[in-house]
């Protein structure tokens, strides 16, 4: 039987489980003793093991309303949809932390399935620093998190879920975040090793890179569906506020980024390992500081949990010890590392590099522009806000320039290059940047949206045309260019759709800086006018729903006098939270989005008022879309057959030498 009793236990001996796997594999590692090192793999399936059980457990608890769990009683409730149940047990910060945990035992499980072809020792090390990670988020579940404490007397009906967080978007928001948060541990625990071992290589840089894209994938569909619920589900009308946690997540977003085309040098061309190294330290550490920035306290978000000064001392102490512990190993074995190949600044190499100096700027000013507030709060009591004017006027000029290079780059060859015949080949994607500049100065305001839109365009077409020029499209017949295509390597295709995607996502950024709207409070009957449509509000009802009472508006939309849609944008009432919260109704045809909002009541019954808020978003959904051509281009990576077979086998070292950095 799936108890509470039984999944505390369970949690128990995972932790016990993963101290094993944090000591044993390291000391076999140590002495070479092969056996030793064995016990890894199995010790990371059944700290996995242990960890579905407890998960499970929670679960079934949550979905047979036992409120006798503090846990199942303050987050959910009778009449809560069985759907809202099962995911409400990570909408909280209890069941978030297992989760947490319970995907880094499936990463640690996932090294020891297919890292087969590692290096003995290797993989034994990566799974050993695996495992002493989640040993300590185990611990921190047992002592103050703990999901299965149990209330006494259990009450008869739950308290329920956040009604914010009753939404299909959120509530699987969490585990594809926590996947790309949690995914980035692997590429971590391979720097831990390397730097162990004393050895970084270009086998290293392969081995790292699949696991890097796979976090990078999760983490951008994370963030995309993170910023679609706050779309459509708050009704403000925006996808991203800057706000301190959106921000925590945009941080390791960014050096994983940077860690993936650094991986590329390493593996290609044997250089950048040291700060190949520092990156995967850095992405991880990110991550790990953002779920300390949610529960600390520190930072005030709509997205942020309760916090409890134990909790967040715990994490502050897990902070020090893994990145404190991680820096303090790559200062003491940094210098024994040697330089890798050289190569000119105009290079592909060269190119990657300005790629990471740029995207990690950005992170910089983000970085920065997010923690400058608790700190000037913490050691000057002055209460300060930075918000979107500052991000915008320091990440755009910095994105700019990335997005210029972003086209050069994938044309450069390795080592050396020369940049006049790469731009004669780029010369069309010159031109259709061009063209879409001057088309967007007639129908954009602001030099900053017109820019970045040409630049986006730049972005695609440069895409296109580095595949184009593989394939030898229109030079040559197009049989021969489809055989071409075919014996491409998939990563190719990968890299030029995932930088499409960026210029996608970038068009729609931009255009949404051209959206219109406006606030009115109406009569049932009024029709307001706004972006060349006719909005009328022409009935409000109540009707009930499975755990709240609606009040649901019909809003008739017409264009030249021809219906274009008929839109219900609603106010939800939960009496057992007693709290109201907005449903968007949103009418998109891809190129823009009609969107609604339903406000307040106000006037008497006879005669009530309604407040609207009426949006039109040109290309709004391109941004959510580009997010999913990026995932899709690095899903596509990971498909390259490169990337599934074994790394080059590793020469076998001298002894007292190092060959690394």
């Amino acid at each position: 039987m799936l108890s509470p009793e039984l999944g505390h236990y369970a949690l128990a001996l995972a932790c016990i489980l993963a101290v094993a796997q944090g000591i044993l594999p390291l000391i076999g590692a140590q002495r070479r003793d092969r056996r030793v090192m064995m016990l890894a793999p199995g010790l990371a399936v059944g700290q996995l093991l242990a960890l579905l059980t407890a998960f499970l457990c929670l679960v079934n608890a949550a979905v047979t309303d036992d409120f006798s769990v503090q846990n199942i009683a303050a987050n959910s409730a009778v009449t809560k949809p069985l759907l809202y149940k099962i995911t409400g047990v990570w909408g909280n910060h209890e069941g978030s932390i297992l989760l947490w945990a319970l995907i880094l035992g499936i990463c640690g499980a996932a090294v020891a399935a297919f890292g087969r072809n590692l290096p003995s020792a290797l993989r034994a090390r990566v799974i050993a620093v695996l495992g002493a990670v989640a040993a300590g988020f185990e611990l921190f579940c047992l002592t103050t998190s703990d999901p299965f404490a149990r209330v006494w007397p259990a009450p008869m009906d739950g308290q329920g879920m956040n009604p914010l967080l009753q939404d299909p978007g959120l509530a699987f928001h969490p585990p594809i975040l926590y996947t790309g948060y949690v995914g980035f541990a692997v590429p971590f625990a391979f720097a831990i090793a390397a730097l162990i071992e004393g050895r970084v290589d270009a086998a290293w840089g392969r081995w790292v890179r699949p696991w890097a894209v796979a976090a990078w994938c999760f983490l951008t569909c994370g963030i995309a569906l993170g910023s679609w619920w706050s779309y459509y589900v708050l009704g403000w009308g925006g996808y991203w506020f800057w706000d301190p946690v959106e921000n925590a997540s945009l941080i390791p977003w960014l050096t994983g980024t940077a860690l993936i085309h650094s991986a590329i040098v390493v593996e290609k061309r044997e250089s950048l390992k040291i700060w190949t190294v520092l990156l995967a330290i850095a992405t991880f550490s990110f991550s790990l500081s953002g779920t300390f920035l949610v529960r600390s306290g520190i930072l005030n978000s709509v997205h942020a949990f309760a916090n409890d000064p134990a909790r967040g001392i715990f994490i502050l102490g897990l902070l020090a010890l893994v990145i404190g512990g991680s820096l303090a190993l790559f200062a003491y074995r940094a210098p024994t590392l040697t330089a890798g190949g050289l190569f000119a600044p105009i290079s592909r190499e060269g190119a990657l590099v300005l790629n990471n100096i740029l995207l990690c700027s950005i992170c910089a000013v983000v970085l920065t522009g997010t923690m400058y507030p608790p700190f000037m709060s913490l050691l000057f009591d002055r209460t300060i806000s930075v918000g979107k004017p500052f991000f915008d006027a320091t990440t755009i000029p910095l994105a700019i320039p990335l997005f210029i290079f972003m086209g050069f780059g994938p044309m450069l060859p390795w080592k050396r290059a020369q940049l006049w015949p790469v731009l004669q080949r780029l010369w069309i994607a010159a031109l259709l940047a061009g063209v879409a500049f001057a088309v967007f100065t007639f129908g954009m305001s602001g030099i900053l949206p017109i820019l970045c839109s040409a630049l986006a365009v730049w972005v695609i077409a440069s895409s296109v045309l580095d595949l184009t020029e593989r394939v030898r499209l229109f030079r040559m017949p197009l049989s021969g260019s489809f055989q071409r295509a075919r014996m491409l390597p998939r990563s190719i295709f990968g890299t030029a759709i995932a930088h499409a995607g960026v210029g996608v996502t970038v068009l729609g950024l931009a255009a949404m800086s051209q959206a219109q709207h406006k606030i009115v409070e109406v009569p049932v009957g009024t029709t307001e006018h706004l972006a060349g449509y006719d909005w009328t509000l022409t009935n409000v009802t109540q009707e009930p729903g499975p755990n709240y009472s609606a009040l649901v508006a019909t809003l008739e939309v017409r264009h030249n006098g021809k219906i274009v849609t008929i839109m219900h944008p609603s106010k939800r009432s939960f009496n057992s939270q007693n709290q109201t919260t907005t449903e968007v109704s949103i009418h998109t045809n891809v190129l823009a989005d009609l969107y609604g909002v339903l406000g307040d009541k106000h006037g008497t019954d006879a005669a009530p008022t309604y407040v609207l808020r009426l949006h039109y978003n040109p290309l709004a959904p391109w941004m959510w879309l580009g997010a999913l051509i990026m995932a899709i281009g690095g899903v596509l990576s990971l498909s390259d057959r490169r990337m599934r077979v074994g790394a080059p086998r590793r020469a076998k070292p001298t002894p007292n030498t190092v060959t690394a950095a």
